[in-house]
């Protein structure tokens, strides 16, 4: 298949390379030069814009935001300019309203538009063991499967409508912000009560919660290490503001939302925009005094 790729930052850069590694001829463009050299000298073609990555059978995006989607195109000018028939398979966090905005131009422009955020980090990035949820047409959904099990361990169809992958991805973040605050309440307490929190971890991820996110979460909480971030606290931030922005939409109170996003903003006041967005585990035990 002829695959463009627009976005190749932390997770983009080593999505595209999975599906290089697939046999697929790929074409990339990111807006710094760095990683396009990168993949080039892997095997990849370099795009001279955008509008050079919408030439094939489809194309995957992963860019940072709502804004940077539009300032590149992707809601308009490119699409007058899309081989007929092309695939765009979005695998960013974006919100639930641009979502609908994008199917629906897609849908006027004879294109096909899959919402697909994924679940996981760089390196299950790297290892094509991402988590993909997928909106969008059923057909183009299909048709897109083999390529989708090349860069991820499981894809999850959630419906018709693109817009339901977004709100599924903004509530999973919203559950793990939760807990990594959760987890720093509790670490704050415990050193507070001169109670060693690396016990406690042991005995919690070995009995009551067993799940990833506590067991490496809490790790990285526990010991303090937030850089390299894998995903920075100012998209945690983001996707916490996506959130509160999806349940308002849906006359839905969200206050714990409301919360993480307070810790997310103090955290940023300290200078923490870059470290992992796990540091929000970091706001209890420093107003503490820790």
């Amino acid at each position: 298949m002829k695959i463009g790729f627009i976005g190749l930052g932390r997770m983009g850069g080593h999505v595209a390379e999975n599906l290089m590694k697939a046999g697929h001829s790929v074409t990339v463009w990111n807006r710094s030069k760095a990683p396009v050299d990168a993949l080039v000298a892997r095997g990849a073609t370099a795009a001279a814009t955008p509008q050079d990555a919408m030439n094939g059978d489809a194309v995957f995006s992963m860019l940072a935001n709502d804004l940077v989607m539009q300032e590149v195109g992707l809601a308009g000018p490119l699409l007058d300019k899309a081989a007929k028939g092309l695939i765009h398979v979005n695998l960013a966090t974006i919100s639930v309203e641009f979502a609908k905005t994008l199917q629906a131009a897609h849908s006027a422009k004879g294109l096909h538009y899959i919402s697909a955020p994924v679940f996981g980090r760089p390196d299950m990035a790297q290892s094509a063991q991402l988590v993909l949820v997928a909106g969008g047409d059923k057909g183009a959904i299909q048709t897109m499967q083999p390529v989708f099990d090349r860069i991820g361990s499981r894809t999850v169809p959630v419906g018709s409508d693109a817009w339901q992958a977004n709100l599924f991805k903004i509530c999973g973040n919203f559950m793990i912000a939760s807990e990594l605050q959760a987890i720093g309440e509790a670490f704050a307490v415990l050193r507070k009560g001169g109670v060693d929190p690396a016990l406690f971890h042991d005995v919690m991820a070995g009995r009551l919660f067993t799940g990833a996110v506590f067991k490496a979460y809490g790790m990285m909480v526990m010991n303090h290490q937030y850089e390299p971030a894998g995903f920075a606290l100012t998209l945690g931030l983001k996707d916490v503001n996506l959130a509160r922005a999806a349940a308002a939409g849906l006359g839905v109170q969200m206050p714990t939302a409301d919360l993480l996003k307070t810790n997310y903003e103090q955290a940023i006041s300290w200078g923490w925009q870059d470290k992992d967005w796990s540091a929000i585990g970091e706001v209890p035990a420093r107003k503490a005094g820790l």
